[in-house]
């Protein structure tokens, strides 16, 4: 059995995904909505809306911009791999840094030195940064 079209209200998008009814103005604004509006002139929201918030709300959380995310759901961006592409490479070298931070807290929580960083295993963990390899 098929549901009936979800339609709502900025208030019932916005309390559906928990953010703020600003935050979808905003969305708005920068061209990643254009819901539809009633005789009012009231935004109505449908399950295309759903989705396409959800699409933002996950992409965000997962560090892309909305200039990013702009792209993503532009179906006619030419350089929509190209900025596909970049986010992958940062959500791997990110996830490489979580990695190492693991580690890190790992080794700390093993450690018996009072002050890890007096510690010569923990500080090999920070060796590229000490040696100025950058962060």
């Amino acid at each position: 059995m098929k549901s009936a079209a979800w339609t709502g209200s900025v208030g019932d998008l916005a309390a559906k995904f928990g953010i703020g009814t600003h935050v979808l103005r905003h969305w708005e604004d920068v061209g990643l909505l254009q819901p539809a509006r009633d005789a009012a002139g009231r935004r109505r929201y449908g399950v295309d809306d759903l989705v396409r918030v959800a699409v933002i709300v996950r992409n965000k959380q997962a560090g892309m911009t909305l200039e990013q995310i702009g792209v993503l759901l532009d179906a006619e961006a030419n350089d929509r791999h190209r900025v596909l592409e970049a986010h992958l490479a940062d959500l791997e070298q990110r996830m490489a840094d979580m990695e190492r931070s693991r580690e890190m807290t790992l080794h700390a929580l093993r450690c018996r030195a009072h002050d890890v960083a007096t510690c010569p295993r923990f500080a090999a963990h920070v060796e590229d940064l000490v040696a100025g390899a950058g962060g």
